[in-house]
């Protein structure tokens, strides 16, 4: 009898945890708009709030709420890849070699890599819209300021891109994890692939936008006030259509309790997570790959037609950016196809092996090795090759990204998920194309004289890096392949509750009479 009630009272005070209440979300938080606050019996406001999605979020409003995410998450590319589309004009501008050039995109990275986890650990605790709005809005300021920097002053031009940083690391390490309490399982991956159809899509645009306004203004400047007019937009749809949903409500089963753990707990966590961190490094190669190709394939499509005669050089400006215009056009479809193929591969994959995941991003970092080697080395000899070849690399290229987020939100529980999008940030960001695009551009000038054949042969060299790094992060998926149905079974079934107690009891058995004998169990066998 008296170690009924023992059990009984530990059953209770772990129940007593899931208190729904313990979620609670400082400053603004719509989850009050959600929870509701009616009592127990209250009649049809009871019935009312049964009904209501877990989420807190209407399916109408859910779907509103990923547009208005994808058309911010596009706007993030489109600036950040404006600057790549009329580089050489900023070259000329400033009288800057590759070397200095590549610190724009450089300095930026490092910005956001820095910030990431501080948004990171802030999306875990507070609200994550309001976060969004703030962060968006001096996005907007600072981008707009960008433009307005004189010749002598390229440091400034520095200045204002690394604190461009701060806005899309209050962003891009927040969203992810709003569709993730939106939707789960198909829904989540098909949503998620609609989101990172911005990454391409965007990048594409802002090569396409750079080049035709710096064409029709004569002016490489107005290029950069495109997206601070759409950045304040964006802000006022976050503010009156997203609406903050419940983290981990809509994946909740009822014997599950989702707490908060320290940053510190969290990070040991993810670094014991195999599959996390094999996929982060991973999708560092394909980072680094993607942000040589942003910052210098329209600059090397351009230095090969210097090369072969079919373009004179860029002396004075406005330069030629007719490849900036053409490598957008095919960034935006390569992305399109290739994030739509790798997650329909990846669906259909799913029903002969849980390691599809895994085994599809392998797949197209292996695939798009190969063919950017021969756009790469077809340069100088055709045109039309190397523009094919670019476009089968991307696209192959773009089969990773909604699959690696996708992989991320389900092999993290859902209090941590905002912290191991902003790690990955870091890391991915730290070893890849943060430091690719100046790794890049940093030929040796005692090697190579400054001539225009000898630009296109440096930067030629310097960029067949990225094949072998595509091969090695294909290797980092396959290695993630060996742990991923572990890993979210794992996530799956995280009890913090059950966790914290075998942890301070070691799971000890206890006695517990069964059918009139004593019978020896688990502590976590008699709390579920």
């Amino acid at each position: 009898m008296h170690l009924d009630l023992c059990v009984s009272a530990i059953h209770l005070a772990v129940m007593s945890l899931a208190d729904p209440t313990s979620d609670t979300t400082p400053f603004f938080s719509d989850d009050s708009e959600a929870e509701g606050s009616e009592e127990p019996g209250a009649g049809p406001s009871h019935h009312r709030e049964v009904e209501e999605p877990a989420s807190g979020v209407s399916s109408m409003r859910s779907v509103f709420t990923v547009i208005v995410l994808c058309f911010i998450n596009l706007l993030n590319y489109m600036d950040r890849f404006t600057v790549a589309g009329v580089l050489p004009d900023i070259e000329q501008y400033f009288g800057i070699n590759d070397g200095k050039s590549g610190l724009l995109q450089t300095v930026f990275i490092c910005s956001y890599m820095f910030l990431a986890p501080v948004f990171g650990y802030l999306g875990d605790r507070y609200n994550r819209k309001v976060i969004m709005s703030v962060g968006i809005g001096f996005w907007s300021v600072v981008t707009l300021a960008s433009s307005y920097m004189p010749r002598e002053y390229f440091w400034l031009l520095l200045l204002t891109r690394g604190l461009v940083g701060v806005g899309e690391a209050s962003y891009s390490t927040i969203a992810p994890t709003i569709i993730a309490d939106l939707y789960v399982k198909e829904r989540r991956t098909q949503m998620l692939s609609v989101f990172y159809f911005a990454i391409p899509v965007g990048s594409g645009l802002g090569y396409i936008v750079g080049s035709k306004v710096d064409d029709m203004a004569g002016d490489w400047h107005w290029a950069l006030r495109v997206t601070p007019a759409l950045g304040l937009v964006a802000v006022v749809l976050l503010l009156f259509v997203v609406k903050e949903p419940k983290r981990g409500a809509i994946e909740a089963r009822p014997e599950h309790t989702l707490q908060r753990t320290s940053w510190l707990g969290d990070m040991k966590a993810l670094c014991r997570n195999p599959s996390f961190v094999l996929s982060t490094f991973g999708f560092t190669a394909v980072a680094f790959v993607t942000g040589s190709l942003a910052l210098w394939a329209p600059a090397f499509l351009f230095r090969a037609a210097v090369f072969t005669g079919e373009r004179p050089p860029c002396v004075k400006g406005p330069c030629d950016t007719s490849d900036s215009l053409y490598f957008g056009i095919i960034t935006v479809v390569s992305g399109i196809l290739g994030v739509a193929s790798g997650a329909e591969v990846s669906r259909r994959l799913r029903l002969r092996t849980p390691k599809a995941d895994p085994l599809v991003c392998a797949l197209g970092l292996l695939l798009s090795a190969p063919f950017l080697y021969l756009a790469i080395v077809f340069a100088q000899a055709s045109p039309t090759a190397t523009y094919v070849f670019i476009f089968l690399g991307e696209t192959f290229l773009s089969m990773n990204w909604a699959i690696v987020a996708d992989i991320l939100l389900y092999v993290v529980v859902p209090t941590r998920r905002a912290t191991a999008e902003a790690f990955q940030i870091v890391l991915s960001h730290l070893l890849g194309d943060a430091g690719s695009p100046y790794l890049i551009g940093l030929y040796d000038p005692h090697l190579l004289s400054d001539t225009p054949p000898h630009q296109f042969r440096s930067l030629q060299l310097s960029l067949l890096t990225c094949t072998f790094v595509a091969v090695g992060g294909g290797a980092f998926f396959l290695a993630t392949a060996l742990f991923i149905e572990k890993d979210r079974q794992r996530a799956a079934n995280y009890t913090p509750s059950g966790e914290r107690l075998n942890l301070e009891l070691h799971d000890e058995p206890i006695v517990v009479p069964k059918s009139g004998r004593s019978t020896r169990v688990p502590v976590s066998s008699v709390l579920i």
